[in-house]
């Protein structure tokens, strides 16, 4: 063989390489952005990239959500959370649900006394 067929060979086998490396590489995405914005579930995700290569990348865009639906700081809600608006394990004071129930306790506890007399 001449010195063109090696260079064309050698050529062939780089590019390969490239190309697989290049596979590999695109796959570790969303494990990177997991990693970045330290995401509960890295590993999970670094898992299924792997997967991903031999299912022919089928779930390779549902790992990229997945990785990119975790904010560090406010979690899965990804928005900021507003001054005004109450938590899970705050109280509110004035509620509507609370406006509701008021006038059927009274109504309750009326109800009951007129009952027991």
């Amino acid at each position: 063989m001449d010195f063109l067929s090696w260079f064309a060979l050698a050529l062939l086998i780089f590019v390969i390489c490239t190309l697989a490396y290049g596979m590999i590489a695109i796959h570790d995405i969303p494990y990177i952005i997991a990693k970045k914005r330290n995401h509960p579930h890295q590993d999970a995700i670094h898992y299924g990239g792997w997967v991903s290569l031999f299912t022919l990348h089928a779930i390779w865009p549902f790992l990229w959500i997945w990785a990119t639906a975790y904010h560090p700081v406010y979690g899965y809600k990804g928005r900021p959370r507003v001054e005004n608006e109450l938590s899970d394990t705050e109280v509110a004071g004035d509620s509507p649900a609370e406006n509701k129930v008021q006038p059927l306790e009274a109504k309750v506890s009326k109800s009951t006394r007129h009952g027991s007399e």
